[in-house]
């Protein structure tokens, strides 16, 4: 069983600059198959955004996607993040105090090494729940 939250991340996440389109997030995440991406100004971390935070901040503003950039949808303002020793319940305990599905992983420099999701630890602490099933599914296209 996992112990911590480097053994159940998604490494390698995908970045993008605060002044990438939302239509080419929206893009990435779409070819991709992944509901989140990275959001870093000139290589520091900035925050995250989501298909959530697409659809919210954008499309129901009536935000034009083309024009508009990540900047103005990703979240950010109280950015938490954990490193890769974080002990799972720990950055489970994290994820229930903030209200946040997803967290950064970054490495003592401060890089993006990976995204723990609750799907994640879902799928490691009971895998036979719904939210693990649902997250071991294959994507609907």
């Amino acid at each position: 069983m996992a112990a911590t939250v480097k053994d159940v991340m998604t490494r390698d996440p995908r970045e993008v600059s605060v002044d990438t389109s939302i239509v080419e997030v929206a893009q990435l995440m779409r070819d991709e198959d992944i509901g989140s991406v990275i959001v870093t100004d000139g290589g520091r971390l900035r925050g995250l955004v989501t298909d959530r935070d697409v659809v919210v901040r954008a499309v129901a503003e009536n935000l034009d996607p083309s024009v508009e950039t990540v900047d103005t949808v990703y979240s950010g303002r109280d950015l938490v993040t954990v490193d890769p020793d974080t002990p799972i319940d720990e950055a489970a305990a994290i994820m229930r105090a903030k209200a946040v599905r997803r967290l950064p992983v970054v490495d003592s420099r401060g890089n993006a090494v990976g995204v723990v999701s609750i799907g994640d630890l879902a799928m490691e602490r009971d895998e036979d729940s719904v939210l693990a099933r649902i997250s071991a599914a294959p994507a609907n296209t």
